[in-house]
């Protein structure tokens, strides 16, 4: 029994030894390096040079970008791109189209000065984030077909340590560190060179062949029968209305089908799961620089130990799901995210310490990961890789639309009633998920694959 659970144990570790699992190491780095660059990153360089919290606070607003690119995930899910789809495929010729626009939209952040030009700085910021929004699409339709769904686990893992390293190291302690040291305009130029990592990635890797030999949209069993019945119709009608059925009604009809009654519920599920510690991050960074942090002292904890125990947390998660299955980490992680936050009002409370934000970092971050790995790897089983990006897209867009919209309103709540109040609220908000986590985990029946 004992050895036949090391061996058990052993085969979930050498899953991380899979080139494509390896891949996404990379991949996640791409991903992740824009996002605190529009985000905290972005929001300690307007706290720094005096731009209002509440202000601050309408930023996150520009991340509803990410939790509305279901809207053009059909295009990315299906439109080739003219000099790029033929000699690099669908997923690898959008992400590296999204690529080149990250980079001319951090180029021009670079260029901008916040307190005289603030609209301007929220334009380039709002491009950088729809198209690290639209690699995101290509990105996950590419995990998700690129390896069986017994490895979604690993992938998820290791996408989340590529987008660590790039979000907590790079873009987050690099980039404060230039700003330290430098000048926040030289940090976002050299952010922008850095996204080369993602376009030698795309370059380099081959496209999944399951979206190389994926059944054309005009075999589709619904557009089939739309052409049928629409014979009287002129081409240039008949033709792009098949396509939109096709590409854009078909997934949201597979996935009810699919899935019933509970579709509703598994939809405000995926809506709540991560609330909790996305409307706390929004005021985060302020928060430190409030209690009287600096760029270098955000960086070395936050940043730096805050990525060890996110690394730390992903793969642990990702472990945990190979071994125990998805939905036992999904309860798991989110519990500990809404405790963790409770860890930041008794910090508030007890004021500036080294010790006590490491101990904060270190928790959050942690059990962030670890939720993260879980709550990927949900997802990704949900899909039907016949509609890999629009339906993932769906999905993830969900993740993040409640609670970016909440967020916006961080600023005024810790303006209004300080930040004591405002990271119990951030927890509270966290109750929902963990019931509903039981509540269809008890539908599914509790499982080896639960």
């Amino acid at each position: 029994m004992a050895q036949s659970t090391s061996s058990d144990w052993r085969d979930a570790l050498t899953v991380y030894t899979r080139p494509r699992v390896i891949a996404m190491l990379f991949l996640g780095f791409a991903a992740g390096l824009p996002f605190p660059l529009v985000f905290t990153t972005l929001s300690t360089w307007l706290r720094d040079v005096g731009v209002e919290r509440t202000t601050i606070g309408f930023f996150a607003w520009i991340g509803i970008t990410y939790s509305i690119k279901v809207f053009w995930s059909p295009v990315v899910d299906r439109a080739p791109i003219p000099g790029l789809t033929g000699p690099l495929g669908q997923r690898r010729g959008w992400m590296l189209l999204a690529q080149v626009a990250i980079i001319a939209g951090l180029v021009g952040m670079a260029g901008t000065n916040p307190v005289e030009h603030i609209s301007a700085m929220a334009l380039f910021a709002l491009l950088v984030a729809f198209a690290s929004a639209t690699q995101d699409v290509a990105i996950d339709a590419y995990r998700i077909e690129a390896v069986e769904s017994q490895f979604q686990g690993a992938m998820a893992a290791m996408y989340q340590a590529g987008w660590r390293i790039a979000a907590a190291l790079v873009g987050g302690a690099g980039a404060l560190y230039l700003a330290e040291f430098v000048s926040w305009e030289a940090s976002y130029i050299v952010m922008a060179i850095s996204m080369g990592v993602g376009v030698a990635t795309v370059l380099l890797i081959r496209e999944p062949e399951r979206s190389q030999t994926r059944r054309p949209l005009l075999d589709e069993q619904s557009v089939i029968e739309f052409l049928q019945r629409s014979s009287h119709l002129p081409g240039f009608i008949r033709m792009p209305a098949a396509w939109i059925i096709g590409a854009v009604f078909s997934p949201f009809v597979d996935f009810f089908r699919r899935n019933g009654t509970w579709a509703l519920t598994i939809l405000v599920f995926i809506g709540m799961y991560r609330i909790s510690d996305i409307v706390l991050a929004n005021m985060a960074y302020p928060f430190y620089i409030d209690l009287g942090f600096s760029k270098a002292e955000i960086a070395n904890v936050a940043k730096l130990f805050g990525f060890v125990m996110a690394i730390v947390g992903a793969m642990v998660g990702g472990v945990l799901v190979v071994r125990f299955g998805v939905m036992r980490i999904l309860l798991i992680g989110a519990i500990l995210v809404a405790a963790t936050n409770l860890m930041f009002a008794q910090l508030a409370l007890v004021g500036k310490s080294l010790v006590g934000l490491t101990l904060v970092i270190s928790a959050d971050n942690f059990s962030g990961g670890l939720a993260g790995s879980a709550f990927i790897a949900y997802l990704s089983r949900l899909t039907n890789t016949t509609y890999t990006a629009t339906q993932y897209a769906l999905f993830s867009s969900l993740m993040t639309l409640a609670p970016k919209f909440i967020s916006g309103f961080s600023g005024l709540v810790v303006d209004s009633y300080g930040y004591v109040t405002f990271f119990i609220y951030a927890s509270s908000i966290g109750v929902p998920a963990i019931l509903l986590v039981m509540l269809i985990w008890r539908h599914n029946g509790v499982d080896k694959n639960g």
